[in-house]
């Protein structure tokens, strides 16, 4: 019950953000999976030069790796309660998202991207750059981003914060003072901006566009069933007016005919022969 109270995350690897398996500590006193590091220092192997995933402490030699057996039996005895440190799926990078650039084999989601190492990170990792990097001014966090390079001035190596309208282009400070000198600059934070209130204004207008269009098909349509409804009522009006046509001439049929069956029509019939004939 005493596990219930520990923070499941210590007994979590910083390389794989999962429970460990097969722990082993390292050197500097940081465990892994022993699969973790190992794949881990495979990649270090042409440096020869072996460090730590979270201190970033170098050991000249790889050290070799003993399995703890007593955080082994810490973890399983975790597992037991059912709580599990692996991540929800939603957690994971996907095709479309930036990935973590220290996770190893299913990598995180890149919580920031750093300008100055040109590398992604987790938060689980973000949290390892910031003790490295909380001496260094140069480095600066972004919002992930799959293109960091593109983010800085291939010409003075620094982060292009600013833009130039003359030449419609992203340039770094030095720049400004530079090549760009006495174009029309601004920061990049400013066009930034100015772009998307004129996005805005050209959503609005096509939305407008879109609203205008939809009264047009509307009005259309309503044109289509009153010309509907009209030609409904023509074509009604005249199947009566041919219903009490045939009607009508039904009647003067029967008509004709009982006049024909009249003793004194027949009389005047056979006067009328006889007269022809004589």
């Amino acid at each position: 019950m005493q596990l219930l109270q520990m923070d499941q995350t210590k007994f979590c690897c910083s390389v794989c953000l999962d429970l460990l398996k097969d722990p082993v500590a390292i050197p500097c006193g940081h465990s892994y999976c022993m699969n973790c590091i190992k794949s881990f220092w495979d990649e270090e192997e042409k440096k020869k030069i072996y460090s730590c995933p979270q201190c970033r402490q170098t050991f000249t030699a790889r050290p070799v790796l003993e399995k703890n057996t007593m955080l082994a039996d810490l973890v399983e005895e975790l597992k037991k309660t059912g709580l599990q440190a692996a991540p929800a799926d939603h957690c994971y990078a996907g095709p479309e998202d930036v990935a973590c650039d220290v996770c190893t084999g299913r990598k995180m989601k890149a919580f920031k991207s750093c300008l100055f190492c040109l590398a992604s990170y987790c938060e689980k990792h973000l949290q390892t750059h910031n003790i490295v990097a909380a001496s260094f001014k140069k480095h600066k966090l972004v919002e992930p981003s799959k293109k960091l390079q593109e983010k800085i001035c291939s010409r003075h190596d620094e982060v292009m914060k600013m833009f130039c309208r003359t030449d419609q282009q992203s340039i770094c400070y030095l720049c400004s003072v530079d090549e760009h000198k006495g174009h029309d600059t601004v920061s990049a934070a400013a066009e930034r901006t100015e772009r998307q209130r004129e996005l805005e204004v050209s959503r609005q207008n096509i939305q407008q566009r879109i609203q205008d269009r939809e009264k047009d098909v509307k009005l259309l349509q309503q044109e289509v069933e009153a010309i509907n409804q009209s030609a409904d009522q023509t074509v009604e009006h005249s199947e009566k007016i041919f219903t009490e046509l045939i009607h009508l001439i039904q009647k003067r049929s029967s008509d004709v005919k009982q006049r024909l069956k009249d003793p004194l029509t027949s009389n005047i019939q056979l006067h009328v022969y006889n007269f022809i004939i004589y």
